[in-house]
């Protein structure tokens, strides 16, 4: 592992830290410089086996990961680490790895940001995906009690928004930040078809711009999760050339 986090400082604790996983380190330190500048604490990390360890072990707020790495490759790190975690990752990826994109969201990644690219809309990305992060934790603006938001019930569906929670039959479902937000928007409204734009609005901030597939790779990803605690979940109904929906049954 490289590390290129400034010495730790009593105010460090406050900071959202940022891993990045690359086996280019010239990427990492580059961008770990540009991520410091803007108050984030960052780890690195220059392949996917020794990240694993590190992300289940000390969990940042937000991890950056290659796809193409040795050792272990950025698809596989993000499948093992779904099976324990719904830590927020956004994939970096060449311009010729369009499937291994479509293949990162439906395994979990919460975004992913094609080579070469800026740095402020890498942190721009960052950023949103944290913002989102702590909503759905309720960690914004320490709410009082009564501004909580209210569980959803639906049926066997149970969310929680404040604890980032959800089962099905009493069973948890351990949910990514972006497909939690998906889910609650077509939740909240059963019947109601949700376009794909609505879903993006509800999932993703103006600045972070994505495509249809992105939002059907969430939606492919949260049924196969379902299905894994019930094999008939059939609750999230797909309206072809319209959207999705909810059936509160």
């Amino acid at each position: 592992m490289v590390d290129a986090a400034s010495p730790p400082a009593p105010a460090d604790s406050a900071r959202q830290t940022i891993a990045l996983v690359d086996d280019d380190r010239n990427i990492l330190t580059t961008v770990s410089i540009g991520l410091q500048a803007e108050g984030f604490a960052t780890r690195l990390y220059t392949d996917g086996a020794t990240a694993l360890k590190a992300l289940l072990d000390n969990p940042p707020d937000l991890a950056v990961c290659d796809i193409k790495m040795p050792r272990m490759d950025g698809l596989e790190l993000l499948q093992k680490l779904r099976e324990k975690s719904a830590l927020p990752v956004i994939f970096l990826t060449s311009k010729d790895e369009e499937p291994d994109e479509a293949l990162g969201l439906a395994l979990g990644a919460d975004d992913y940001i094609t080579k070469p690219f800026s740095q402020r809309l890498l942190i721009a990305r960052i950023r949103a995906i944290l913002r989102r992060s702590e909503l759905v934790r309720g960690e914004v603006e320490a709410p009082s009690p009564t501004a909580q938001p209210d569980a959803i019930r639906r049926g066997r569906l149970l969310m929680d928004p404040p604890r980032h929670a959800v089962t099905w039959d009493d069973q948890p479902v351990s949910l990514t930040v972006t497909e939690f937000l998906i889910l609650e928007a077509l939740a909240q409204r059963p019947g109601l078809i949700k376009t794909r734009n609505q879903l993006m609005d509800a999932a993703y901030n103006d600045d972070v711009f994505v495509d249809d597939r992105t939002i059907d790779s969430h939606i492919k990803r949260l049924r196969r999760k379902f299905r894994s605690v019930d094999p008939e979940f059939g609750a999230i109904e797909t309206l072809y050339g319209a959207g999705y929906s909810f059936a509160d049954g």
